[in-house]
């Protein structure tokens, strides 16, 4: 199948500032078509791509990919805008319930761009089942995570426990000692570095992380069910959508 997406542009980002200085509905009204062709029609492209690609190379995994909305959940502006001035999409297993456990994700703003590999929809229960596989067997996070350590320009992201759990090392503390984690990639806005072949870069990066998603993904499922304990979203569920929604 053809790709679709054939990059952003300088005037994505102008889009994406435009907004953040301009954040109520008339501007946006005013600029809805800017935004269908700058934004919308490329970023949907991008994540039909990449998710496409993955569902090739790894066809028993039932990937699914979610597109944040535009719009900001209209109970929780807190002062803000209605509009968000960024986007995210993101690959998970669609046996998951909605987005929960592990999941690939980009996201885009006005001055730069983050991809990677996230473990941050989880309960204590479920970092608590991760935390038990590592101490159960470390040299088989550690050689996973050394693998993933060593792709250029990835750092682990997340909110460190004040209190250091246990100390495994400096491989394996800075995932295990976390609330949830990321391993993330990120770089400034520059057209050059999100053209065509953005599509190629973001599945190569993916696929390159499988073994961690496969390792993470188990820890999910032999954890407990725990609804009463689940972790809000960092934004809640309608803020996101399937590709196929529209806006």
């Amino acid at each position: 199948m053809e790709q679709k997406f054939q990059g952003f542009t300088g005037e994505t980002s102008s889009f994406l500032w435009d907004l953040s200085f301009n954040n109520e509905r008339p501007w946006f009204q005013e600029n809805r078509e800017r935004y269908q062709k700058t934004l919308h029609e490329p970023f949907h492209a991008l994540a039909e791509d990449v998710e496409r690609e993955m569902t090739q190379a790894f066809p028993l995994q039932n990937f699914t990919v979610h597109v944040s909305r535009i719009y900001r959940d209209a109970r929780r502006l807190f002062g803000r805008g209605p509009y968000k001035d960024h986007l995210w999409f993101t690959i998970f297993n669609g046996d998951n319930r909605y987005s929960e456990g592990p999941m690939f994700w980009f996201e885009l703003s006005a001055a730069q761009f983050s991809y990677g590999i996230g473990y941050f929809d989880v309960t204590p229960v479920q970092m608590e089942a991760f935390r038990a596989s590592v101490d159960s067997n470390p040299a088989r996070f550690e050689r996973l995570a050394s693998d993933a350590l060593r792709m250029r320009g990835f750092h682990v992201t997340g909110p460190e426990y004040r209190r250091m759990k246990k100390d495994l090392g400096p491989t394996i503390n800075p995932f295990y000692n976390r609330k949830r984690f990321g391993l993330e990639h990120s770089g400034d806005f520059d057209p050059a570095h999100l053209g065509p072949d953005l599509v190629g870069k973001l599945t190569r990066a993916f696929r390159r992380l499988m073994p961690l998603y496969d390792y993470l993904y188990e820890c999910y499922k032999a954890a407990p069910d725990q609804d009463e304990n689940r972790l809000r979203r960092f934004e809640n569920a309608d803020d996101s959508t399937s590709e196929n929604s529209g806006l």
